[in-house]
């Protein structure tokens, strides 16, 4: 059964007022961003790292208390299960693991012990940038060859939109960012394009369609988001889904990765519509654009020898 969008059709207030709302939420990821910081995980910090598990059912905090007394500081505990935890430190103090050994009820165990160099943490979030990069300018490159330009900046500045929301959401919130959310905003850009793309293509069909401007650009617009609103939401749907069930049920380890992909699903959904499709508008597209590149394209073939 499909839905009906039709009411949609009318709807270029709610268009404009969701472009408006993500203009705030950029404006707040960016403070996020510039007074908070990011709380860079042990992949960038470097340090040292022991995972290790217990006999007897803690939880974070009882382990936490114990870990305290034994008089170390600068230390982040993080829950793997009941029994299974892992402790990182910027320096090594190996006080806090002789007292829990000492502790016969708990009967720790250490399954292993890493270190990595604050060099090598660097090479790491260098080499994850560089690769954030060279994913944003391919991406720039084939909006470029596939759309008409307001229709490529459209689906670029819902990109950016929705990589920094989602990095402003680990700033606020002080959430670790690891080699694992770096990876999942790689994701957020194939997403947040395919969305984007889908509302563009069917823009730039019905414009072609309409080359004599029998319909504004508004009802044009409002008329794609109506045909391609189901296709997105059901494709939404599914996805966050399947996400949200790697966020409950995966554990601390893929916390993070499904923390972002969560969130950047759906801004990206949002974005595909109020950026995606709004900003063209303001910035001209017409099918007038579309009629000039047809006739281009008709003189070409017939100059062809």
């Amino acid at each position: 059964m499909m839905i009906n969008f039709s009411w949609l059709k009318n709807g270029s207030h709610l268009r404009f007022v969701g472009l408006a709302f993500s203009v705030l939420l950029v404006i707040s990821a960016l403070l996020g961003i510039a007074y908070k910081g990011l709380n860079m995980g042990f992949d960038f910090t470097g340090g040292y790292l022991t995972e290790f598990t217990t006999s007897k059912v803690l939880t974070q905090s009882q382990l936490n208390d114990k870990i305290s007394d034994s008089g170390i500081t600068n230390y982040i505990l993080t829950a793997q299960s009941e029994q299974h935890f892992q402790l990182k430190q910027s320096e090594l103090q190996g006080q806090w693991l002789d007292s829990l050994e000492d502790n016969d009820e708990l009967e720790v165990k250490v399954i292993s012990s890493s270190y990595l160099g604050s060099q090598v943490g660097d090479e790491l979030f260098e080499q994850g940038c560089l690769a954030l990069f060279a994913a944003m300018v391919a991406v720039m490159m084939y909006l470029a060859v596939r759309f008409e330009w307001r229709l490529a900046i459209g689906a670029v500045v819902a990109l950016l939109h929705d990589i920094i929301i989602v990095v402003g959401l680990f700033a606020w919130l002080g959430l670790e960012f690891n080699l694992t959310v770096l990876a999942s905003l790689l994701a957020i850009i194939g997403y947040s394009l395919n969305d984007s793309i889908i509302v563009g293509d069917r823009v730039r069909e019905l414009l072609r369609i309409d080359s004599n401007q029998q319909l504004s650009v508004d009802s044009v617009i409002n008329n794609a988001i109506a045909s391609t609103l189901t296709r997105t939401l059901i494709t939404s749907g599914t996805t966050l889904a399947t996400v949200a069930s790697v966020w409950l049920l995966a554990g601390a380890p893929l916390e993070g990765f499904s923390i972002a992909l969560f969130a950047g699903i759906v801004v990206g959904t949002l974005s595909s519509i109020c950026i995606a499709a709004t900003l063209p508008q303001l910035l001209g597209l017409s099918a007038e654009n579309y009629k000039l590149k047809l006739d281009e394209t008709s003189q070409a073939l017939m100059d062809m020898p």
